[in-house]
Parts: structure tokens; C-alpha cells; sequence
């Protein structure tokens, strides 16, 4: 049986993005063994993907000791995989690779590829999922890019409905409102999108569309966002999902999805429900799939999400 390890460092995002790379390798090797590393915060994103067997946690931003590094090495060794795919590049990376001693060494061609033995080309001019397929190339996978499909548990689908049903939303569906501004975005200086402008845009909808309830996505880092904004809206509904499957399964029931660039934006395109997505700096065709049903709102160049006007989101919801 073929054994494959993924590194995929980074948040939740970055994990959906790499789920159609797991699903290609699972459908070219069935009864192939993948295993995944990802830092403790994205381990809960494997919830909603059915292509890995394995998950290990570890901390790849932590000031990692020596033994840290080498108990995880130890660990990788014991495993005695075939090959090693990493998200992550660079010399010390491709180093880390080939003492683990993994015949097929797999990543992104950098200063490190003599330990590497399959490196393959960079192309970040393209949707991030796509770029990170085409580490598939290094095990002779030239298949195209799929769209980015989860499995949602049913107890998290029947989750959803129960909350919906206790918050009186009947069959005309909702609008979700998801402002972003997590715990770990905040310490890094994230940009936020004013409050005043989500209320504004807001309010526009529920003139336009009485009928259709509006649901704020409230979660821990964002509860003081998400309360502001309640208090200007006083007819917005809230609900908290306790993890990415009731998340997903929310998200999937919802009419439309208006957020920043965020986990939900993600989530969204993968159940297929239509979105308006706010950019700041990064270009929107990196994240988002062609496709009419995701759309975007970028800022002007060199400004922060706040030049983004009400009106220009508005346009998008009704042109």
C-alpha cells in the first residue's frame, strides 16, 4: 500500500484549497495511506474531508527546539512513507525533506532542490488551489484541478436545520454575514471592514428584500464585531457554529454570503452558495474560482477594505 504525507502548513483556508489535491491523489491511488501535518489551528478543517487518514498537529510558527523537530522526524521515519508533498519551500524545508528520508520528496522548486527529488514549478499567477495541485506533477498526476468538494456529517446538516428552525427562519432562506476579524487576524493587524458600512448594506437589503431574514456568522474573535453590529440592526438574527461542519452546513443554507477573504469564503465556494467577498490587497483570482456565482469587491490599489463603499457591494447583490 502506497503511504503519502502532506505538509500543509497555514490556517483553514489553506487546508480547503489543498483538499482537491488530496481528492486527485485518493482517486489516482485508492487504497493509498495520506497522512497530513498541519499546525493545531487547521486540524479541525479535516472534519469535512474524506481523502486523509491521518492527522498530525504540530506548530510549524512555534519556537520548535531541536527535540521538537526531531521527535517529528522520528515520527515521519517510523512511518516509512513512499513520498512527501510541502506547501511549505525554501532550503531549510527541502532539507527537513530529505532527512526524513522519504524516497519521493515533493515541493516547489527553491534554493533547497538538490534535496528534493521531484521539485516542481511555482505559478502563483492562478487560483491558489490550482497551484497547489500542480504539486501533483511531482508524482506523475497531470489531471486537472477539481472544484474544492467536503462532506458535511448529516448530525452537523441536522445541526444547521435545528438552528434555523429555533431561530423562526422558514423556507425563504437567510442572507449571512460573516465581518471576518478572528482572534489570530486581529494580531496581525488584518484589515476590517468598517461597521457602519456591513449595517448600511444591511439595511439596503432588508428594504429591498423585507422578507429575507438577515444572520450574523458570530464567532469568538469576532463577537464584538458581530454585537456592534446587532445593535444597529436590531431585526439581524445571530448564530455561533461550534465547528467547520455546522459552519459549512449553515453556509450551505444560506441564499447569498457577504464576507472577507476568510474561512466562510472558502466554505461557500465549496457547497456551491453564492458570495460577495471583500479584497483589500490580495487580487481576488487568486482565491476565488471563475465562476459567476463568487463574486468579489476589490479595493483601489494600495487602500485598506474601508474604500470599498457600501454601494459598490450593493451593485454586486443587485446589478
Amino acid at each position: 500500500m502506497m503511504r503519502v504525507l502532506a505538509l500543509v502548513p497555514g490556517g483553514i483556508g489553506d487546508q480547503i484549497l489543498f483538499f482537491p489535491t488530496l481528492d486527485s491523489l485518493k482517486q489516482q491511488y485508492p487504497q493509498a495511506s495520506i497522512d497530513v501535518i498541519v499546525e493545531p489551528r487547521s486540524a479541525g478543517a479535516y472534519r469535512v474531508c474524506t481523502s486523509v487518514n491521518k492527522i498530525w498537529q504540530f506548530d510549524f510558527k512555534d519556537m520548535n527546539s531541536l527535540a521538537d523537530w526531531g521527535n517529528l522526524l522520528g515520527n515521519i521515519r517510523d512511518r516509512e512513507y513512499d513520498a512527501v508533498i510541502s506547501l511549505g519551500k525554501g532550503f531549510s524545508v527541502d532539507f527537513f525533506l530529505w532527512l526524513t528520508g522519504i524516497p519521493k520528496r515533493i515541493s516547489y522548486a527553491s534554493a533547497g532542490n538538490m534535496f528534493l527529488s521531484q521539485p516542481v514549478s511555482l505559478n502563483e499567477r492562478q487560483y491558489v488551489a490550482v497551484t497547489y495541485h500542480d504539486l501533483l506533477k511531482g508524482l506523475d498526476i497531470n489531471t486537472d484541478c477539481p472544484p474544492i468538494q467536503i462532506k458535511v456529517p448529516k448530525s452537523d446538516l441536522d445541526w444547521a436545520a435545528k438552528e434555523q428552525q429555533n431561530l423562526g427562519i422558514q423556507g425563504s432562506g437567510y442572507i449571512l454575514l460573516h465581518p471576518g476579524v478572528s482572534a489570530f487576524a486581529k494580531s496581525r493587524g488584518t484589515d476590517i471592514y468598517p461597521v457602519d458600512n456591513w449595517v448600511a448594506i444591511a439595511q439596503a437589503i432588508q428594504t429591498k428584500l423585507p422578507g429575507i431574514p438577515i444572520l450574523l456568522l458570530q464567532e469568538p474573535g469576532n463577537r464584538d464585531v458581530t454585537t456592534q453590529i446587532a445593535a444597529k440592526l436590531p431585526q439581524a438574527l445571530a448564530i455561533s457554529p461550534p465547528d467547520i461542519g455546522k459552519l459549512a452546513a449553515t453556509i450551505a443554507a444560506a441564499n447569498l454570503l457577504l464576507c472577507t477573504d476568510s474561512t466562510p469564503m472558502h466554505l461557500a465556494v465549496a457547497v456551491g452558495t453564492n458570495l460577495v467577498a471583500l479584497f483589500s490587497t490580495t487580487e481576488p483570482e487568486r482565491l476565488l474560482p471563475q465562476d459567476k456565482r463568487f463574486m468579489s469587491v476589490k479595493a483601489p490599489a494600495g487602500n485598506p477594505l474601508s474604500a470599498i463603499a457600501p454601494q459598490e457591494v450593493l451593485a454586486k447583490i443587485f446589478p
